[in-house]
């Protein structure tokens, strides 16, 4: 695997197909822990912790265990049991050495057992056949980009707060609106994909060649004068 590679492995998970704007995962705990940037960045490293640690067990689980006994169809259950397994690990965790942030993450920090974005990127990982490092690469980037939406959001919700918004729009509809409006900013980098450049590559070369069939302007005149 080459430096390339990695790379575009990262950017791909963490901006092109990040599972907060991108495959609207785990929008729950996006949407309520993101009042703060205290709250966020604990709530980020969470779920980064879980992402990483649960597809790498589950990556291990399915390809060792649920294939040899040809059980592939018992995958979403056994994740789920993973995930919760070691949601309540993190969540002793952080009781037992941050008190402060498990009273402030209060109900969302037991829901990332639910958290569909952990879920997302562990099933994707088995279902797309990636190979340990490939599977590792996208778990951390997909953590990553969970972590840095949830800080730039969470920088917006607090800047919003000290602004004069129009009562009605105040809370959930104005954080609504910046998420929309986050998403639309991230799906811009779909275009620095170096897989779609080649696409489009290959697209404007077929356009050359069939331009190139055309007979020119100055054949039909050749054309016209010999007739």
């Amino acid at each position: 695997m080459t430096i390339r590679d990695i790379i575009t492995i990262l950017i791909s998970a963490i901006l092109i197909e990040n599972v907060l704007l991108s495959q609207f995962l785990g929008v729950c705990s996006f949407l309520g822990v993101s009042k703060s940037r205290k709250n966020a960045v604990g709530m980020g490293i969470s779920v980064v912790s879980v992402i990483l640690i649960a597809t790498v067990v589950t990556w291990l689980i399915y390809n060792y265990v649920l294939k040899a006994l040809d059980l592939m169809y018992l995958r979403t259950i056994v994740f789920i049991l993973v995930i919760a397994s070691l949601v309540q690990i993190i969540e002793i965790i952080i009781k037992k050495f941050v008190p402060s942030l498990y009273k402030s993450l209060g109900i969302y920090l037991p829901l990332i057992t639910t958290n569909c974005a952990v879920l997302g990127v562990a099933l994707k990982a088995v279902n797309n056949d990636l190979t340990f490092v490939h599977m590792l690469l996208y778990a951390f980037g997909s953590g990553i980009g969970f972590l840095l939406v949830m800080y730039i959001f969470s920088l917006l919700r607090e800047e919003l707060d000290k602004r004069n918004v129009p009562k009605a729009m105040r809370g959930v509809p104005i954080a609504l609106i910046v998420a929309s409006i986050l998403a639309i900013l991230f799906s811009r980098y779909v275009g620095i994909s170096p897989k779609e450049k080649e696409i489009k590559m290959e697209n404007k070369a077929h356009v050359i060649e069939v331009v190139d069939e055309i007979p020119s302007e100055k054949c039909f005149k050749d054309l016209g004068g010999k007739l």
